[in-house]
């Protein structure tokens, strides 16, 4: 686990300089905060504080995505997809999601269905699981689409613009 957490981050480096993203919210561990309220879950769904800085020369935008690849699917989970965020915002705040989003941004809607953050959810007794926090450095201002855009399109969309990205990961269980 630890080599593959060195890959990401090396990976992260190579491409994107000193790019990085922190939070205050996420220690390694997600908590009740993040955790989805449904599904089996009873959290408070709250999305966390994320900032970033150092983004590489010509970024224009940014994108934020949440994605679990080790939820029972065949295909993980997103939980969270964010783009258009102007170039300017270097954070999003505990809670931000679909109350204090920056202007501009569209949230994409999740893998549960709905638009905005959607928290971790893992199966009862599973074991923990891990929670991939990117934030992407575009190229362009705008991509082309809306929030009921399918994520594959939207994946397809951010990473043919990423001029870099920087990512958390965190684990949960229940």
């Amino acid at each position: 686990m630890k080599k593959l957490l060195l890959l990401i981050t090396a990976v992260g480096l190579l491409h994107a300089g000193n790019f990085t993203l922190k939070s205050n919210d996420l220690e390694g561990q997600l908590t009740k905060a993040q955790e989805f309220n449904g599904f089996g879950c009873s959290g408070q769904n709250l999305s966390p504080q994320l900032r970033w800085s150092d983004a590489p020369e010509g970024t224009k935008s940014f994108a934020v995505t949440v994605y679990d690849p080790d939820a029972p699917t065949g295909s993980g989970w997103w939980h969270w997809m964010v783009v258009n965020i102007p170039a300017k915002v270097h954070r999003l705040d505990t809670g931000a999601s679909l109350k204090d989003m920056p202007k501009g941004a569209v949230e994409i809607i999740n893998d549960y269905g709905k638009t905005g953050f959607g928290g971790a959810c893992p199966p009862k007794g599973d074991k923990p699981h891990r929670y991939i926090f990117t934030v992407y450095a575009l190229d362009v201002e705008k991509l082309p689409v809306k929030a009921d855009t399918n994520r594959p399109i939207v994946g397809f969309q951010i990473n043919a613009h990423t001029l870099g990205k920087a990512s958390l990961i965190s684990y949960y269980g229940r």
